[in-house]
């Protein structure tokens, strides 16, 4: 799950991503309206929690425009106000789910899983190559009828490496789709993990490293 924080207390935002981090939830981070405009235009994200009073571009803009755009981020709405008329306008703007501030950090983890396993968009259809294929919506992936035994980091590269259709696929791209922008660009993450996910897709190898270029599953 990818997680968007809108949230311009900079401290409680800190503390939020790093508890659902913990949970092994992506998250990233914004601390004003147009910073999470940018990040909601570039990244699909499963939640977005949402402060409405952000600064710049303000919380009930941001729900107004992704409801417009037919999203499928749910939309926690966070705000300071406690009574039934704010909580009412929020929904009524496009949220799925409200919480009033100060609120517990359990409550907060629950609302978002909880709005994580809603269905939003239609998952992306069958994935595969060769004899590899892949069941996004199931989180399943077989090679010649074997069933992989893959932990979601290496499930969700391997998912991007066969949506890019042969296109090799940069080790940041993986880094920021897969991971998130807490990850060290530096890091041999991406390079670890695919060397485990070669191990277990096993032989004939399918992912190719592209000099300068990335990875890829297959050849031209």
């Amino acid at each position: 799950m990818r997680v968007l924080i809108a949230e311009d207390d900079d401290r409680l935002a800190r503390a939020v991503a790093a508890g659902l981090r913990r949970r092994g939830i992506t998250v990233e981070v914004a601390l004003d309206g147009g910073d999470a405009l940018d990040k909601l235009t570039a990244t699909s994200y499963d939640v977005v929690v949402l402060d409405r009073d952000l600064p710049g571009v303000h919380g009930d803009e941001i729900c107004r425009t992704l409801a417009a755009g037919r999203s499928a981020s749910r939309i926690l709405m966070l705000t300071a106000a406690r009574s039934v008329r704010d909580r009412v306008e929020g929904l009524g703007l496009g949220a799925d789910d409200y919480l009033p501030k100060p609120f517990d950090f359990s409550e907060l983890v629950a609302r978002v899983q909880a709005l994580g396993r809603r269905p939003g968009a239609p998952p992306p259809a069958g994935l595969g190559y060769g004899d590899l294929s892949m069941d996004p919506a199931r989180r399943i992936a077989t090679r010649a009828g074997r069933r992989l035994a893959l932990t979601p980091k290496e499930f969700a590269v391997l998912e991007c490496l066969l949506a890019a259709d042969g296109r090799p696929v940069p080790a940041e791209e993986l880094l920021r789709r897969v991971w998130d922008e807490a990850a060290d660009p530096f890091t041999t993450t991406v390079k670890t993990t695919i060397r485990r996910l070669r191990a277990k897709l096993g032989d004939p190898p399918v992912i190719e490293t592209i000099r300068d270029s990335g990875y890829r599953i297959g050849g031209s």
